[in-house]
């Protein structure tokens, strides 16, 4: 609606934007598309939130930890609204999808200016817009009828994403999910399932090839179900043979993969497709049959188990990768203890391991929790001291052998980092530039609690 005229009034104030994201890679994903629309806006951006003009909070729900850190860094925003008061302070994403979090924002922080869920990510640019005429007082027309759109929901192809990385890059092929278990708000903040059309996604990753990226996550609560809206069009499966023609030297990764969903098709596809890498994100959540029920996911242990198995037997290399909950409500020490067995059984390369967090709008949030957080705190070290062991053992089979792997930017601990095929993080002994961005060979010399070390050998 505005188009150029706003990109040059932005332009013109020199203005400077900040986005902080919280949260997993489908929220990255949509920062990647606000920085796309702040820097159509004429916007550039900086890395320290006392230099911007515009500020984003880009929100998580998922548990209330989240939400504690969002609020807390929210209230430290007042002091710069009033060292300049032009300052406008966006809060969007999972968190502001929700009406009571909305409202507790608005009573909190009067000094916040835009508040807006997931849906309409594009409508971003026009609320800025409203708040940047009044602000500096720039006479212009705006639509004073525009209303935030919650209700309906829609997949908006043509919005510009600015990535954050050359080389890797994060592709959702669907909104939302139609699971629903028990102790998840994604439902209620995203919405229901809708894929992306094939030929979209496609479109977009064989540019990203062509740009020369190489690794390439594909996102969606639940990937697994890709297609089932989209009337006789492709599943996930065949979407994945799809991407894979386009030549290259690229990697494709996924995540999440729901248990219900997983097929041998699936599986099979990843055995045989040197594109396709050789992990995946698998969440379990509970070992026991009685909590699995409780969250309504649909599978069973024994279903867990017959899973992996044939994965493995597939893919005997493969690196499996969960989430845990601790402490769900009515969990006995008993129903932990199969969680246990089952990590024990399964060998996961690494977890990603959570106290249960209550939802309020979730059918668990009106279970009975009688479960100490003490009590919860301490199976969570049990259970992280069990997968200690287990990561240390999984990647002692590595040391010695080479294999290779791509060289990604940044660093962890001051050492320059890899990832290999199997999504296992490699700290390289020897590096300079030459290496960067690039997939090389190395040789694997130890390993550590965070994954492997390894030399570069050639490229």
């Amino acid at each position: 609606m505005y188009g150029s005229k706003f990109k040059k009034l932005i332009s013109k104030q020199n203005l400077f934007a900040f986005v902080r994201t919280y949260g997993c890679q489908q929220n990255v994903s949509d920062s990647e598309k606000i920085k796309g629309l702040l820097l159509n806006m004429g916007c550039s951006f900086v890395k320290e939130k006392k230099d911007a003009d515009i500020i984003v909070f880009n929100t998580c729900a998922v548990r209330e930890n989240a939400e504690f850190r969002v609020l807390g860094n929210i209230g430290m925003l007042k002091d710069l609204k009033k060292q300049n008061p032009k300052l406008i302070i966006a809060i969007c994403g999972c968190m502001t999808q929700q009406y009571s979090a909305r409202e507790k924002i608005k009573s909190m922080f009067p000094f916040v200016d835009i508040i807006i869920g997931t849906d309409f990510i594009d409508d971003l640019r026009e609320l800025i817009f409203k708040v940047f005429v009044k602000k500096y007082n720039i006479s212009g027309e705006f639509n004073n009828n525009f209303i935030e759109k919650y209700l309906n929901k829609k997949l908006d192809e043509n919005l510009t994403v600015h990535r954050d990385s050359k080389i890797k890059a994060f592709v959702p092929i669907m909104n939302g999910c139609d699971n629903f278990c028990s102790y998840c708000i994604v439902p209620y903040v995203r919405g229901r399932e809708i894929s992306r059309k094939p030929e979209a996604i496609k479109e977009e990753i064989e540019n990203l090839i062509d740009r020369g990226y190489k690794s390439i996550t594909l996102l969606g609560q639940n990937v697994n179900s890709y297609g089932k809206n989209l009337n006789g069009g492709m599943n996930f499966t065949e979407l994945l043979r799809e991407i894979t023609k386009k030549k290259g030297d690229y990697w494709i990764r996924f995540m999440t993969s729901h248990p219900k969903d997983i097929t041998k098709e699936l599986i099979e596809e990843i055995a045989f497709n040197d594109k396709i890498c050789k992990h995946i994100h698998l969440p379990f959540q509970s070992g026991s049959n009685r909590i699995l029920k409780k969250m309504n996911r649909q599978y069973t242990r024994e279903k867990y188990i017959s899973i992996v198995e044939y994965a493995r037997n597939k893919i005997p290399d493969i690196s499996l990768t969960s989430d845990v909950i601790v402490g769900f409500p009515s969990e006995s020490y008993y129903d932990f203890k199969q969680t246990i067995s089952l990590v024990k059984l399964i060998g996961f390369s690494s977890l990603f391991t959570f106290i249960y967090s209550k939802r309020e709008g979730t059918p668990a949030a009106k279970m009975k929790d009688l479960i100490s957080h003490e009590e919860k705190s301490k199976r969570l070290d049990e259970l992280l001291k069990l997968q200690r062991e287990i990561s240390s053992e999984f990647c002692s089979k590595f040391v010695g052998k080479k294999e290779r792997v791509l060289l990604e930017e940044g660093h962890k601990n001051g050492l320059k980092f890899a990832k290999t095929n199997q999504n296992i993080t490699v700290f390289l002994e020897n590096y300079n530039d030459d290496y960067k961005d690039k997939f090389c060979n190395v040789k694997f010399t130890g390993h550590k609690r965070q994954g492997l070390t390894g030399i570069i050998q050639n490229r």
